[in-house]
C-alpha cells in the first residue's frame, strides 16, 4: 500500500458556487492554494470578481458571476464553464439562503427564494454538469461532486428558519440519492453539514459577543469552526483518501448535532 499523496488535489478543476464569501470562500481559498483550478461564482459580480482577484495571488481562481436561481442565470454559468473546461473534477454546491419570521407570519416568498437556491439550484447545476464530471471521472479517482448542507438539518433548530432547515434537510437526502444515480459514472456525492463558522449567515449570532459566547459554550469542542476545519474535511473528500465515500453525510459542528 502506498499512502503517500492521499490528499493530493493538485491538477484537478473545480467550481465553487457561492465562492465570494464566508464558507464558499474557505473551500475557494483550499482549493486554490492546493493547486486546483477553481471557478468561482456568486450572484453580486463585484464581491465574485475582488475574491478571485484576491485568492489568484495564491494560484488559480477564475470569476464566474451569475444568479444559479435563475433558468438564465444557471444556463449562461453552465455555458460560460463549458466554454472554458471540457472536464471537471469537483462540483462543491456551496451557494446558500436562510429566511427567519415568526411562525404565523413566515411568508410564501420565504419558501420561494430558499428552496430555489437551496435545493432546485443545487440539483439542476449538478445536472447540467454531468458531461464534464463523467469527463473527468476515473474508477480509481471518480469525480466528486460535494454538497454544502447544515446541522439545522440534521436537528431541530432553535430559531424561526423554517423553510431554510426543511431544505438543508432536503440537501441531505439529494446528495444521497444522487450518489445511488452516478455511482456507476465514477461519480461520488457526499454533504458536509456545518456547525457554526463565521460567514454571514451567522453574522447575526456571532457579532455580537454575549450571543458568541452562548454559541460557544453550546458546541461540545467549544470553539466555532475554522477555515482549517472545512478545508481539511474538503480536501479530504476531493483527494484519494476519500474516494471510496459515497453518499455520506459528515457533520463538521464540533459535536454539535449530538447535544439536542
Amino acid at each position: 500500500m502506498d499512502s503517500t499523496g492521499l490528499f493530493d488535489v493538485s491538477g484537478k478543476v473545480a467550481v465553487v458556487t457561492g465562492g465570494s464569501r464566508g464558507i464558499g470562500e474557505m473551500i475557494a481559498r483550499a482549493l486554490v492554494t492546493n493547486g486546483v483550478r477553481t471557478y468561482i461564482t456568486a450572484r453580486k459580480a463585484d464581491a465574485c470578481d475582488a475574491t478571485a482577484a484576491a485568492l489568484s495571488a495564491l494560484g488559480e481562481c477564475i470569476s464566474l458571476p451569475a444568479d444559479l436561481a435563475t433558468a438564465d442565470g444557471l444556463d449562461a454559468f453552465v455555458t460560460a464553464l463549458s466554454e472554458r473546461e471540457d472536464r471537471l473534477d469537483i462540483l462543491v454546491n456551496n451557494a446558500g439562503a436562510a429566511w427567519g419570521a415568526p411562525l404565523g407570519e413566515f411568508p410564501a416568498q420565504g419558501w420561494d427564494k430558499v428552496l430555489d437556491i437551496n435545493m432546485k439550484a443545487p440539483f439542476l447545476l449538478t445536472q447540467a454538469l454531468l458531461p464534464q464530471l463523467r469527463a473527468a471521472a476515473d474508477p480509481e479517482d471518480p469525480a466528486r461532486v460535494i454538497m454544502i448542507g447544515s446541522i439545522d438539518g440534521i436537528r431541530v433548530p432553535i430559531g424561526d428558519n423554517f423553510s431554510y432547515s426543511a431544505s438543508k434537510a432536503g440537501v441531505h437526502m439529494l446528495a444521497r440519492h444522487l450518489a445511488h444515480f452516478v455511482v456507476d459514472d465514477h461519480i461520488t456525492v457526499n454533504t458536509i453539514a456545518p456547525g457554526p463558522f463565521e460567514s454571514k449567515m451567522t453574522s447575526y449570532m456571532l457579532d455580537d459577543p454575549g450571543t458568541r459566547d452562548m454559541v460557544v459554550r453550546a458546541v461540545p469542542r467549544g470553539r466555532i469552526g475554522t477555515p482549517e476545519d472545512i478545508a481539511g474535511t474538503v480536501i479530504y473528500l476531493a483527494s484519494r483518501a476519500g474516494a471510496y465515500l459515497t453518499g455520506a453525510l459528515i457533520p463538521l459542528d464540533g459535536g454539535l448535532s449530538t447535544h439536542g
